[in-house]
């Protein structure tokens, strides 16, 4: 069955876009699970619907824009939105909690009149929704593994800081952790985690395989690194299953991938149950 699945180049290029994705959206995950900022994702994956939309509508008059692909225009409405998801947080900073559904709300809203005005509601539009795994490039699998190499490195010269900023913020600032720097870097870095998952997941979909690995991986972890493990274990096999499971079956890959996730998800809650 693999064997069939990797004789194709673009599915071996979704393999590894998949795999990638895998492991650098639920070790986020684990940090803004632990933020207590899940919605974020969601925020930021309508950014960049918003972003992909307004690639559409311009393409349409700008030639120079169609061989063009629309996720790096996604990429960075997304990266823009994070930063003024920072921004919204100091403005309202006693009800920070309402930067994300400002951003949430704004991602729709443009986004929907964008492709209103683009007109584009057919299969390419599907794909960006809800995943693909037969556009995927060479190109695409060079860009997710240059920003895997940008968060790997983020996470291992701040993980003390982040580590702080997971569990008090407020401590984090008195023992002097740049908060406000190490913050805006962990947005963006989320942003470009988020769009590039686009691919494989889609954009309505992104946000249970940041999440539900780490919902899972709560219900076992004992200690905070113990939780990377399980998450990472977790969102791979959300991942090579669910994308094996697409092609087989001829479905969206971001709906495998997030029914395995909450399948494993169920499964976790279920065997823990048990042992109390």
């Amino acid at each position: 069955m693999l064997a069939v699945f990797l004789q194709y180049s673009f599915l071996r290029y979704a393999l590894i876009i998949g795999l990638l994705v895998g492991f650098l959206a639920p070790v986020l995950g684990v940090f803004i699970v632990m933020r207590r900022q899940a919605l974020i994702t969601d925020a930021l994956s309508h950014i960049t619907l918003t972003g992909i939309a307004f690639h559409l509508l311009m393409a349409q008059s700008l030639t120079v824009l169609q061989p063009v692909n629309p996720v790096y225009m996604g990429m960075g409405f997304s990266v823009t939105g994070s930063l003024l998801l920072e921004r919204l947080r100091h403005v309202y900073a006693s009800y920070k909690e309402l930067a994300v559904p400002i951003i949430l709300s704004s991602g729709i809203g443009f986004g929907v009149v964008f492709l209103s005005l683009a007109d584009e509601f057919g299969s390419d539009l599907f794909r960006y929704l809800f995943g693909s795994i037969i556009a995927v490039t060479s190109q695409d699998a060079l860009v997710v593994s240059l920003i895997a190499v940008i968060v790997i490195l983020f996470i291992i010269f701040f993980y003390k800081e982040l580590f702080f900023l997971s569990f008090d913020e407020e401590q984090a600032k008195i023992n002097g952790i740049p908060t406000k720097t190490i913050n805006f870097l962990f947005t963006v870095i989320a942003a470009l985690v988020i769009a590039s998952s686009i691919r494989i997941v889609g954009i309505l979909l992104v946000s249970s395989l940041m999440i539900l690995p780490v919902a899972a991986s709560v219900r076992l972890s004992k200690s905070f690194k113990q939780m990377f493990v399980y998450a990472f274990l977790f969102g791979e096999l959300s991942v090579a299953v669910g994308l094996l499971t697409a092609f087989y079956f001829d479905v969206a890959p971001g709906g495998m991938i997030a029914l395995t996730a909450l399948l494993i998800l169920g499964i976790v809650i279920g065997l823990k149950k048990e042992t109390h």
